[in-house]
């Protein structure tokens, strides 16, 4: 058990390792397999093991730099949808208790109290004052 243990000990040292890239490309791998099960096409199966097989090898290359760089791409790329998906499930949870608006100077994203009407806001950002007109 011990050589076995150490054999592999040997082959995983100085590998990548996971990083963000690998856990995006893991959901990516779930979706297609979901969207294969629901549709029933073969190329989402291919497309699956395709990108499984492109996270296993990121993860145990030993060109630590090249997928470094590979990764700082993709958070990148990854920011700004993740910031979205943020917004779209914060703006969901507070539905009842707070509407969000954009300052009109400097496109902040303002959180505000529901209460109905016109209001001055003070936007925290850029400290410009504008009206806003809440609905409930």
């Amino acid at each position: 058990m011990n050589s076995l243990r150490n054999k592999l000990r040997s082959f995983l040292w100085g590998r990548y390792g996971i990083d963000q890239l690998y856990y995006g490309l893991l959901g990516l791998y779930v979706v297609l397999l979901l969207l294969k099960m629901l549709l029933d096409l073969q190329v989402f199966s291919v497309l699956g093991s395709v990108v499984l097989l492109l996270a296993l090898l990121r993860a145990l290359s030993k060109n630590h730099a090249a997928r470094r760089k590979e990764n700082e791409v993709f958070l990148k790329l990854w920011a700004p949808i993740k910031t979205e998906m943020i917004l779209i499930r914060d703006r969901f949870r507070d539905r009842k208790d707070a509407r969000y608006r954009h300052c009109r100077h400097c496109r902040a994203i303002l959180r505000l109290p529901v209460k109905k009407g016109s209001h001055t806001v003070v936007c925290p950002k850029c400290h410009k004052r504008f009206s806003v007109h809440i609905v409930i």
